[in-house]
């Protein structure tokens, strides 16, 4: 599997866990629940995989080989992609925040983590988009075959330096997806086991 569609995949799995915490989001807010190590979860699914793992391959691997040829990081869909990044970061701070919290939820909290939990999946999704139907398709367009293997070649080796990681991440997001997807919509597929967490 070459790395634009290993990218692909993950962001499938993504989108899984993106449905499971706003179900998460739905169901504290309905039963007035205070589950942070629930919480905890999420963030460590997102911080360690979505983040670490993924967009870490995006921006260390990908967007330097395409700025490498011609692409520029300070404009255009490369900087919009990394302003995104940081967008998600700074939402997923916030959750940790909530999660961390010693006090039970107040309806306060409650209210904050389903807006939270909304406007990171909406992000997220539409950012997702952009990169499946507009950015990948341009780096496969105008890379050279040689620098789409070497981005292959260097995201297997950054998901080696990994490898440890990848088995516990991906039951992570098994058990957020079966316990939490199914409030949001009630009949979510399994999660895919492909891409990083291979």
């Amino acid at each position: 599997m070459d790395a634009i569609e290993t990218l692909m995949t993950e962001h499938r799995l993504i989108k899984q866990v993106l449905d499971a915490l706003v179900g998460f989001a739905q169901e504290a807010g309905r039963t007035g629940a205070t589950e942070q190590e629930e919480l905890g979860r999420f963030v460590t699914f997102f911080r360690e995989f979505a983040d670490a793992c993924h967009h870490g391959k995006e921006e260390d691997v990908l967007f330097t080989a395409m700025t490498a040829h011609g692409f520029p990081s300070e404009a255009g869909p490369i900087a919009v992609m990394l302003h995104e990044h940081d967008q998600g970061r700074a939402l997923v701070t916030r959750l940790a925040e909530l999660a961390g919290q010693a006090a039970p939820w107040s309806a306060e909290d409650l209210q904050s983590l389903a807006g939270l939990a909304g406007a990171f999946s909406e992000i997220l999704h539409a950012h997702i988009h952009k990169e499946d139907a507009i950015l990948y398709p341009m780096a496969e367009q105008r890379l050279p075959a040689e620098a789409l293997e070497g981005v292959s070649r260097d995201c297997e080796r950054f998901e080696a330096e990994r490898a440890g990681a990848h088995e516990r991440l991906h039951a992570l997001a098994e058990g957020l997806v079966a316990r939490h997807a199914h409030v949001a919509h009630p009949a979510p597929r399994g999660p895919q086991r492909l891409g990083c967490c291979a």
